[in-house]
């Protein structure tokens, strides 16, 4: 019998909430099916299994929060009897937190949000929100989505939210004494925690409240942002890094990219970043000591290129999500899998695969128009590339200086695995591989 656990889902997890199950007692699954989501400080994750069975026990309830590695269900094998059902597990009183809502954007700022579910009798809303309203005490009758297909987001419960909790007061369980105690200390009684019967407030929890200072809950973007902080902070103390810029010219590339989106549909049409994204690719088929992961004390490297895409979420945050086997196929078929990624990232569909194995990573700040970046490497991953916007310079062609599109390449290389010097040869294969993109 197997057991499926709570993943690792990025070097700073150390617990997930298991949000929602999406199988049931004697359900039979296969390899790579969707049978759970996972809220991390990043946002709610779909997860994989990675066995093929049937589903025996669910061990952990929804809405309950564990360590990484805790086994969450036992997949029996497929032949095996399915056993007698037991009761599905309860969901916790406790509230999932709510996954991070963003607004549309480019293809390169990818966002997490809550997942998207279809439920056929109500409104249209993912597990995140429909949470985020029972928090709020609201009903989802009645709300108008913003979001695809009329779906209702974590913004649109803002307003509706605000409402409700101008009236919480009112329901809120507290002695009368407690309530002018908390009218006249300016504190929220909605968020005040009760220890009397049945968990009303009284004077006493009023006075602790304000001995401790006003307690504010962290925002699902501020959890991200300091779960953000502390791995970066523990890559940069633990991983001795070096730097090695180039500014390659763009000008062959954007020529042939304007040529080929010519003739093909608008919505078959190709990016600049795509042929970066390609060219680091295969530059790493060369390169392969800086496509690889630090594990037990070594590096090993990776015979498949996964490039992760750096992606900017609004409010602060980030995410990191990988294209698989980025080296491979048409120009086309990467742009309709990137353009993919944003889609399903944008409904909170992301898989715990493309969390996970990224072998390296390329973030972008060119369309901010910042000229270069300096960027921090992602553990477990040991480089890391960074592209700032491509401007027009002065550039010498043929004896000449003319003016040239040129973008600024920073490579970030782990010093336990290569050196400036291989790092400056894979810039050098990066900068020959964009001056022939009908080759990508």
């Amino acid at each position: 019998m197997a057991e499926f656990v709570m993943p690792s889902l990025g070097a700073d997890m150390t617990t997930g909430v298991l949000a929602t199950w999406r199988v049931a007692v004697g359900d039979h699954v296969s390899q790579g099916d969707i049978i759970a989501e996972v809220e991390t400080d990043k946002g709610l994750i779909e997860v994989e299994v990675f066995e093929t069975g049937v589903v025996e026990r669910l061990l952990v309830r929804e809405g309950e929060k564990v360590p990484v590695g805790t086994a969450l269900a036992e997949i029996g094998p497929a032949t095996a009897p399915v056993p007698a059902p037991v009761s599905a597990p309860v969901p916790a009183s406790a509230p999932v937190p709510a996954a991070v809502s963003v607004p549309a954007s480019a293809p390169g700022s990818i966002l997490s949000a809550g997942s998207s579910e279809v439920d056929l009798d109500g409104p249209l809303a993912s597990p995140a929100v429909r949470r985020r309203a029972h928090e709020l005490d609201v009903s989802l009758q009645g709300i108008r989505g913003s979001g695809q297909h009329g779906r209702i987001t974590l913004d649109d419960l803002v307003g509706v939210g605000r409402r409700a909790r101008s009236g919480a007061s009112e329901r809120v369980r507290i002695s009368p004494y407690a309530r002018r105690m908390a009218a006249e200390r300016g504190l929220d009684i909605s968020r005040l925690p009760g220890t009397g019967p049945g968990g009303a407030i009284q004077a006493s929890d009023v006075r602790s409240a304000e001995a401790s200072g006003p307690s504010v809950p962290a925002s699902p973007a501020e959890r991200m942002q300091r779960a953000i902080a502390a791995a970066m902070t523990r890559a940069n103390d633990e991983i001795p890094h070096y730097y090695v810029e180039q500014s390659i010219d763009m000008g062959n590339a954007l020529a042939w990219l304007r040529e080929t989106n010519a003739s093909l549909n608008v919505t078959e049409r190709l990016v600049s970043g795509v042929l970066v994204l390609r060219a680091v690719a295969r530059a790493l088929r060369k390169h392969k000591t800086l496509n690889a992961i630090w594990q037990d004390g070594r590096s090993v490297p990776s015979e498949e290129v996964h490039v992760g895409l750096a992606v900017s979420l609004r409010g602060g945050g980030l995410v990191a999500p990988a294209l698989r086997n980025t080296d491979e196929g048409s120009l086309t078929d990467l742009m309709a899998r990137m353009t993919d990624l944003v889609s399903r990232a944008r409904s909170g569909a992301l898989r715990s695969s493309e969390i996970t194995s990224a072998t390296i990573t390329l973030t972008s700040l060119g369309e901010r128009g910042v000229e270069s970046v300096t960027p921090i490497i992602f553990p477990p991953q040991v480089a890391i590339v960074g592209c700032g916007a491509t401007l027009e310079r002065p550039w010498v062609v043929d004896g000449q200086v003319v003016p040239r599109p040129v973008m600024r390449v920073t490579l970030g290389g782990d010093h336990r695995v290569s050196n400036g010097h291989r790092g400056a040869r894979f810039l050098s294969a990066l900068d020959r591989l964009l001056q022939e993109p009908e080759k990508l």
